[in-house]
């Protein structure tokens, strides 16, 4: 027996093939087909309005790329104009300052560079190497601009004037803890050192000068002591060769425990292994025997080691932790330097005690020097600028009673030529690093 099923009629048995029960099978089909047709429809919307999603989703990140760019952009860091003006701590926002050129111990002190109790004594100083290589990069940017400027025809106080404002913007000077160093040094020709133009002083710098560009950064009295030498003239070419290389021997030779008399011998041979000629005439070039390279302290730009650039020298040696000026100055003249002209360096003696003073003009003297910069060289020009006016019975004053040194211009025979480079030097206690090296010289 069978059960009815109520959705499927019984058809009557005919003769005509069993037309009637097709019908009915194609009328199922046709409503099964249009089930899954609804189906599909319903899938394929589905996907359309996933594949609208996913589009804007794709949409929506393409543009937080793009936002995440452009912030990337925004982020860059930031290039010094020209003329340089912004601040030098603003170029290197994450605090680290470019570590100067490293040179390696030789011989007996191999050892040191891969020390690790040295590595822990540079790790434990790391504050006070930044501070030097700030400094340092003040000096690189502001003589690089310098350079390209300079040409004949131009006021020795402009050229002056113009490089300390540079100073003074790029490193952010900030009384006694940055600043410059010392007065800018513009020697020409005879003149070796410790000459910078007075105020109303009209000196032009003429094609044939050799100009010693000789100044100073510091920060926290960190000093960056460094000097080049301008000559338009090629024929001075060598004798500015000679005392760059001079100072490059210098520079390789120092070291831990080196005696300050075999860096001078090496200097001098090195020196004098050159020749200049000038109008037609031959001179060899000779190391001034009288001018050293120093040592350098906080706030004391001469702390009490000198570097000879002549054989003969002490016997002292140089020290690790130490920091030294390494200068050479060639001279077509006697290499034999003397004051003469007038003065425009002066210095607070470092070790002075207290000392009476009978001229209270000269007490308030000595207190705008103390405050503005205390054993830092100073010279004429600065005391005008901080408003200081008729000081010089004053400051003879302050000379007299040993409280100030002056600094009168150091000349080699008149009508000479001298040069000078300078690079100042870290001993460090893996390593010897020249902090001022640039890529100029």
């Amino acid at each position: 027996m069978a059960s009815e099923n109520p959705d499927v009629a019984v058809a009557p048995v005919v003769d005509n093939g069993g037309a009637e029960s097709s019908n009915g099978k194609e009328e199922q089909l046709e409503s099964e087909l249009s089930k899954k047709l609804e189906i599909t429809d319903v899938n394929e919307d589905g996907k359309e309005e996933n594949d609208e999603e996913e589009g804007s989703k794709a949409e929506a990140s393409t543009k937080k790329k793009k936002k995440k760019n452009k912030s990337k952009k925004k982020k860059e860091l930031p290039q010094q104009t020209d003329p340089p003006s912004i601040p030098v701590a603003q170029l290197f926002p994450s605090g680290e300052f470019p570590e100067g050129e490293i040179q390696q111990y030789k011989d007996d002190n191999l050892w040191r560079t891969t020390s690790e109790e040295k590595r822990e004594m540079e790790r434990l100083e790391k504050p006070m190497y930044n501070s030097v290589r700030q400094a340092a990069e003040v000096h690189r940017q502001v003589r690089k601009y310098i350079r390209s400027i300079v040409k004949p025809g131009m006021l020795m106080t402009d050229i002056c004037e113009t490089l300390e404002d540079t100073v003074r913007k790029l490193i952010q000077e900030n009384g006694l803890q940055a600043g410059i160093a010392f007065p800018t040094g513009c020697s020409l020709n005879w003149v070796a050192a410790h000459w910078t133009p007075n105020s109303g002083d009209k000196t032009v710098l003429q094609y044939d000068d050799v100009m010693k560009l000789d100044f100073g950064t510091h920060i926290d009295g960190h000093i960056i002591d460094c000097a080049f030498t301008v000559a338009f003239n090629p024929m001075f070419d060598p004798l500015l060769a000679a005392s760059r290389e001079a100072t490059y021997t210098g520079i390789k030779e120092a070291g831990i425990d080196v005696r300050l008399c075999d860096i001078g011998a090496a200097i001098q041979e090195v020196m004098e292994s050159y020749e200049v000629e000038i109008n037609g005439k031959v001179f060899q070039v000779k190391s001034i025997r009288n001018l050293n390279g120093h040592s350098i302290g906080p706030y004391q730009i001469h702390a009490g080691k000198s570097v000879p650039i002549v054989k003969g020298g002490e016997q002292t040696k140089m020290e690790e932790g130490e920091f030294y000026a390494i200068e050479t100055f060639g001279s077509t003249g006697k290499g034999y330097v003397r004051e003469d002209l007038e003065c425009s360096h002066y210095m607070k003696n470092f070790d002075v005690g207290h000392v009476p003073l009978r001229l209270p003009r000269a007490k308030q003297l000595l207190a705008t020097i103390n405050k503005n910069f205390s054993t830092l060289a100073f010279c004429r020009r600065y005391l005008d600028r901080i408003g200081e006016t008729k000081y010089l019975m004053a400051l003879k004053n302050l000379c007299d009673a040993g409280i100030v040194q002056p600094y009168p211009p150091l000349c080699d025979v008149k009508g000479s030529y001298v040069s000078q480079f300078e690079h100042t030097i870290l001993l460090r206690p893996t390593c010897k690093e020249v902090v001022s090296k640039g890529d100029d010289y």
